[in-house]
């Protein structure tokens, strides 16, 4: 069987699910093709259910810095009521709604396994063993995104080691958890279970948060000792074993052990792009897909098609920025770019423009539920310096803000600003304490709209909130003077 539409999108994850609408809303046929559950892992095994597990811990530590709150809390977490939220927030893993929302905007969903066969070409093999064969008359978009990677350490993979989809889905918190690893995933795993009790132990070979600012690890590091979890850094695996009673055993390269009940694996990620069919049309299976900023993927032609003018590619599998706000981002431009294209309209694929994910290389902004929270975008002063930048630093407690002391007793964090000195635009930005999370924006749209720092003081924040912080940055950076 064999169907002729406008365009394909491979992969139902929300990535997938913006690049359809924004095609389909321009009057494009669209099919969506996906194996799993429509909605992918950020609604069923990650951003949302990791954020409902962590959310109730959170509050109750919340309240118990408040007095008054503090004094009405008289009982533990209770974490079947947290499992039987997140279990409500991910639909039970049933994705009959995702699927309703794609009908209600006209976009077919083939359900099954898609690889490319060729240029243009989608073959998609069903559940139910037929096959069809879709080819996209405008455009193919791969939208497949990753998996976790299990390293190489001796007895790892044997040991049946939890990846982030077992940690989110787990249906009873074992009493000891390892994490292997100190990036987003390790540090907000350790926060959610040493919030149910477990004894959380968390291995990393370096500092956490490696690609944020130095205190941000160094704050959540402290947090999590705070929560009674184990922090250990500079370690390496020699190797790891599950025992017959089901205890996993793991010997560190200093000589010690760690023994736990499970194990968790979060040392990065890999595209998932070996079994998509790459090969027929020239490109290497499992590799990450190189776009521009409209998002075609480059050299993507064979047999005479011009490299890349069908083939794209958003979300985790380009490389570009492994998070599902920014994979949304990039899907929104490329579905716009693929209409206006496949409509003869006027393209706007210069910087800022509204066809090109600029943003990917300056405006990045990340939030990490750990304990504290921190969030950040743009970047780090290192990466500023390593960029060859003349930088300004801001750095303030965030208690200095009045509202953060009303926010909660003893409360304690940092903020920095990454100010380019000679264009006197912030560049970074990096919050570190309890609720920061909803400054970020602020950050990022001064960092998207260049504003310059002088005009910055006319942007009054309210008092007694959070964000007076801004004023205490701008103020450590001194005010600007009259030019002569």
């Amino acid at each position: 069987m064999q169907r002729e539409v406008d365009v394909i999108v491979i992969g139902g994850g929300p990535v997938g699910e913006n690049v359809a609408d924004r095609a389909r809303a321009a009057g494009l046929e669209v099919v969506l093709v996906e194996h799993e559950l429509v909605g992918g892992e950020c609604s069923f095994w990650a951003c949302i259910p990791s954020k409902t597990l962590l959310r109730s811990a959170a509050a109750l530590r919340a309240a118990r810095r408040v007095p008054g709150a503090s004094e009405a809390v008289t009982g533990n977490l209770d974490v079947a009521s947290v499992l039987r939220r997140r279990d409500e927030w991910v639909s039970n893993w049933d994705d009959e709604g995702a699927a309703e929302w794609l009908r209600s905007v006209g976009v077919d969903l083939e359900r099954g396994h898609g690889r490319l066969s060729g240029p243009r070409r989608v073959d998609v093999d069903r559940a139910d063993g037929s096959r069809i064969t879709l080819v996209a008359r405008h455009a193919v978009v791969v939208s497949t995104g990753s998996d976790p990677v299990i390293p190489p350490i001796p007895g790892l993979a044997e040991a049946r080691p939890w990846t982030s989809r077992e940690a989110t889905s787990v249906q009873r918190p074992p009493a000891r958890l390892a994490i292997i690893g100190g990036g987003v995933v390790a540090v907000e795993m350790a926060t959610a279970f040493a919030g149910f009790g477990s004894e959380v132990t968390v291995l990393a070979r370096s500092r956490l948060l490696g690609g944020m600012e130095d205190f941000a690890g160094e704050r959540v590091e402290a947090g999590l000792a705070g929560l009674g979890a184990t922090v250990r850094l500079g370690v390496q695996l020699e190797r790891v074993e599950r025992s017959g009673s089901g205890e996993v055993v793991l010997s560190l390269d200093d000589g010690t052990t760690v023994v736990a009940d499970e194990v968790l694996v979060a040392t990065g990620r890999r595209p998932r792009t070996d079994a998509l069919g790459l090969e027929t049309i020239g490109l290497v299976p499992g590799a990450w897909l190189t776009v521009d900023d409209t998002m075609l993927v480059a050299d993507g032609g064979v047999n005479g098609a011009e490299p890349g003018d069908w083939l794209y590619a958003v979300g985790d599998v380009t490389h570009r920025a492994l998070l599902t706000h920014q994979g949304k981002y990039q899907a929104r431009a490329a579905g716009d770019v693929i209409a206006a294209r496949a409509l003869a309209r006027p393209l706007d694929t210069r910087p800022w423009g509204v066809h090109a994910a600029t943003a990917d290389h300056a405006a990045v902004p990340q939030v990490v539920f750990s304990e504290p929270e921190c969030v950040a975008v743009g970047l780090t002063s290192a990466a500023a310096e390593r960029d060859g930048r003349r930088i300004r630093l801001a750095d303030v407690p965030m208690q200095s803000a009045s509202g953060a002391g009303i926010l909660a007793d003893g409360y304690d964090g940092r903020a920095r600003l990454v100010i380019d000195a000679d264009l006197g635009t912030v560049i970074g930005a990096t919050f570190v304490g309890q609720d920061v999370a909803e400054l970020l924006q602020a950050a990022t749209i001064a960092i998207v709209g260049e504003v310059p720092v002088d005009r910055l003081w006319h942007a009054v924040p309210a008092f007694p909130t959070m964000s007076e912080v801004w004023l205490r940055l701008l103020e450590s950076l001194g005010r600007p003077e009259v030019a002569a």
